[in-house]
């Protein structure tokens, strides 16, 4: 710390006493020097650099990423006016720098950059359907021969291009119009397709219950005899508390019941008579 306290008061010695500059140059950057009007071959990396300004320059450059973001209305191979909103991410080597700034200038991205996204744009989307735009295939393919194409124009130049991104597509009203309408159809049929096949499975259910039933009737009715029924007949004689039982003969009628009916007679005409 104390050492780089005096460097700090040195530099600002120097600087004050004869007249020069300091730049900086950080991490992710890069320096550019001219002297007398010469640019230097040789790329200045991270640190502190003297300079005097009468004579010379230094420029810092960014080599970062670096997004560039274009707005363009793209006609469709249809004659549709389409808005597509586009990113751009490049960046320049740090051993690029020195050859841009000779043969294209410091603003390189207004110079080149910018005319050839918005070509490639013209170029490449222009071609295409409204459809295209409006799917995930198309649009990757349009950012695709995009990136082709600024690949095959800048990298020549060592303007580096990573990607190319369609952030969002603005379709004309009324296509957009005719999308909705067209989804709204394929809902309302899919909708329609499920009722129906439901209807269909409940009434298979329906189907299948009423022939369970039926032929559970029909083991019932074919297990049922005769001595069964008389079975169930004496079973019920052990559960009754009735005070009348009747009892079936070989007349089919009661005996029990025809004899308290005839005692009953029988009071009628002689009372207290047995």
């Amino acid at each position: 710390m104390y050492r780089l306290f005096l460097f700090i008061c040195f530099a600002i010695v120097i600087t004050t006493s004869t007249g020069c500059a300091i730049r900086t140059v950080e991490d992710g950057q890069a320096g550019v020097r001219g002297d007398f009007g010469k640019i230097s071959d040789q790329v200045l990396p991270a640190g502190w650099y003297f300079y005097f300004p009468m004579t010379s320059w230094i420029e810092v450059w960014n080599v970062k990423t670096q997004e560039i973001k274009e707005t363009a209305n793209v006609p469709s191979s249809e004659g549709l006016i389409s808005t597509l909103d586009v990113s751009i991410l490049y960046n320049v080597p740090k051993e690029s720098t020195v050859k841009i700034r000779k043969t294209i200038g410091e603003n390189y991205r207004s110079t080149v950059l910018e005319p050839y996204i918005r070509e490639s744009i013209r170029n490449v989307a222009s071609g295409y359907e409204v459809k295209a735009l409006f799917s995930e295939v198309g649009r990757k393919e349009i950012g695709q021969k995009m990136m082709d194409f600024l690949k095959s124009k800048l990298e020549d130049k060592g303007i580096v291009i990573q990607d190319v991104l369609l952030r969002d597509v603005r379709l004309p009203d009324a296509f957009s119009q005719s999308i909705q309408n067209k989804l709204r159809t394929e809902q309302e049929a899919l909708q329609k397709e499920f009722e129906l096949k439901k209807a269909t499975k409940d009434a298979e259910i329906e189907v299948a219950r009423a022939q369970g039933i039926a032929k559970s009737n029909q083991i019932i009715a074919g297990s049922i005899s005769e001595n069964y029924l008389y079975y169930k007949w004496v079973e019920g004689l052990q559960k009754t508390e009735l005070q009348v039982i009747y009892v079936p003969t070989e007349g089919s009628f009661p005996l029990l019941e025809a004899g308290r009916l005839l005692h009953n007679k029988i009071d009628a005409i002689a009372p207290g008579s047995k």
